[in-house]
Formats: structure tokens, C-alpha cells, sequence
């Protein structure tokens, strides 16, 4: 059965948003107010205008599903997982390849998991898409950072109020030992978890759209992979389709190029750009 219009919002999570102060809450241990650990300039307002797109258009949105980043502290592209020669700290946004970790450059804290590390890396690097970057500890699974844009379930709450159902959430990343940003599948699938694998039950459920409208952060990672595995992977084709809100996404700072890079390559395809406002007039219109 088609769901005639959807819309997908990846990642809109606090640790990606460069929330005001007024957003972010104390910390009753330090006394200090919580920070985003990986906040992208502009996913802020990217966020808002999110939540007005759904207001202005929930009557028409059939569905909508939200992707959430969701890690644990130790894992694969964090610093807790990383030394440097000589037991020195792995800084943030360290970009680390096989031939150095073969060279002793770096090395995982825990030396029994170098084989299974340079497997990955070598995996990894073989796929031409990515190579590993440390990032900072973001989206742990339990913190506020976790936790959805504020006003961004503020909009959908009310939207799963008035239609009386649910937004679809969709969780990423759990495994420690592969890169996720795709939220259809791992960078380096494991074998032994189907989490990373091919999510052939969101690629069905994303096929029933006639209309397809994507937001989120990051527009050089997340919201890239993800939909790059959309448009290769729906069932039913039709990349047209597709509608990528432009102005409710935003790159990782440094990664402008692969953000500009990212539209090119999905307008090539098929695949429609507009604003939010656009894309609100056009369904009131429809």
C-alpha cells in the first residue's frame, strides 16, 4: 500500500546541534550547562525550520520516520578507543588509515583488538567511500545529546497527536566496531549483527512514498550516506521521488566541499532540491 507522502529528518539530535544556552540543560553534577559534542554551524535553524515544515505541511505527511545516531562511549571512531605511539591521547577529528596503524602510529587501547581494528580499516578503506576519523563522543546512548531537537518533537508530538499515530524511529550505530552513518546500512556491514546489515524493512517502508522528503544532520555525512544507499537501494526506483529540503540541512565544518559535492551528485540522479517553504507550498497546492 502507498504512504503517499513522507518525510525522513536524519540525526536531528542535540550533540549535532549548535543549540543557544537557553536550549541546553545544567548538569547537576558539574553545575555547568551541557554542551553539544559535535554541534554542525547552522543545525540549529536547519532544526527549526524542520519543525516549521511540519506544522505547515503535517495535514499532508503521512509519515515520518527519524533516524537516531546512537553510540556507546567506547567504539571505533571515538578517542576513548585510540593512542598514539608512546599511550598519548587520540585528539578529535584524527582521520586514521590502515598503513599507519601498521606502522605503530596509532594503535586501539586494548591490544587485543588490533587484528579485528586493521581488518576494519583495511575493510573500509577497500570501499573507496571513507577513511576512519575520530570523532568526538556524540550521541551516547542515554545523554541528552541523544536526545531529539527540541523543537523538532515539540512539531512532531503534535503532528502523532492530531493523527492519533506514531513517528518511526530508527536507531543506528550500536555497534562498536563499524562506522554508521548510513542509516540503511554500516559502513563496513558485520556479518554477525543484522543491525549493520542492509535495513531492508526501512528501504520497504520508504518505497511505499510517492513523495519522499529528506532533512537532518550532517549534510557531508548522515544525511549523504543515507541517502546515496536510498536512492541505490529502493526497491522501486524512481530517485525522482526523492526531495532533499535543503534548507534543514547543514555540513560538518571542514566538509563543505563533500556537502556541495553531495547535491551535484543527487541532482545528477534525479533527485529534487527546494527549501522547506518550497516544498510546504507545493503539497498545500497538491
Amino acid at each position: 500500500m502507498k504512504t503517499a507522502t513522507q518525510l525522513l529528518i536524519i540525526d536531528p539530535q542535540n550533540d549535532f546541534c549548535d543549540v543557544p544556552a537557553a536550549y541546553r540543560p545544567v548538569d547537576p553534577l558539574t553545575g555547568a550547562a551541557v554542551a553539544p559534542a559535535l554541534p554542525v554551524a547552522g543545525a540549529h535553524a536547519d532544526m527549526q525550520r524542520t519543525a516549521a515544515f511540519i506544522r505547515a505541511a503535517g495535514a499532508a505527511l503521512d509519515d515520518i520516520t527519524i533516524t537516531l545516531d546512537s553510540h556507546h562511549r567506547i567504539d571505533i571512531a571515538h578517542p576513548t578507543f585510540w593512542q598514539r605511539a608512546g599511550a598519548a591521547d587520540v585528539a578529535p577529528f584524527t582521520a586514521i588509515t590502515a598503513a599507519q596503524l601498521r606502522a605503530g602510529e596509532f594503535a586501539p587501547r586494548d591490544p587485543a583488538a588490533l587484528p579485528r581494528t586493521l581488518a576494519y580499516l583495511d575493510a573500509l578503506e577497500s570501499r573507496g567511500r571513507y577513511t576512519l576519523m575520530v570523532w568526538p563522543v556524540h550521541c551516547e546512548i542515554g545523554t541528552w545529546g541523544h536526545g531529539v531537537h527540541a523543537d523538532v518533537r515539540a512539531a512532531y508530538n503534535q503532528w502523532e497527536e492530531r493523527g492519533l499515530r506514531g513517528v518511526r524511529k530508527v536507531t543506528k550505530g550500536e555497534n562498536p566496531w563499524t562506522e554508521h552513518y548510513s542509516a540503511i546500512q554500516a559502513e563496513v556491514p558485520d556479518a554477525d549483527d543484522e543491525r549493520t546489515q542492509l535495513n531492508a524493512a526501512l528501504l520497504a517502508t520508504l518505497d511505499r512514498a510517492a513523495t519522499l522528503f529528506i532533512a537532518g544532520e550532517a549534510s557531508s555525512h548522515c544525511v549523504r550516506a543515507t541517502t546515496e544507499h536510498i536512492v541505490a537501494n529502493l526497491p522501486g526506483g524512481r530517485p525522482e521521488r526523492v526531495v532533499l529540503l535543503t534548507d534543514c540541512m547543514s555540513p560538518v565544518g571542514g566538509f563543505e566541499a563533500q556537502h556541495a559535492a553531495f547535491l551535484d551528485e543527487m541532482r545528477a540522479r534525479g533527485v529534487r532540491l527546494m527549501s522547506s517553504t518550497e516544498a510546504a507550498a507545493l503539497l498545500a497546492a497538491s
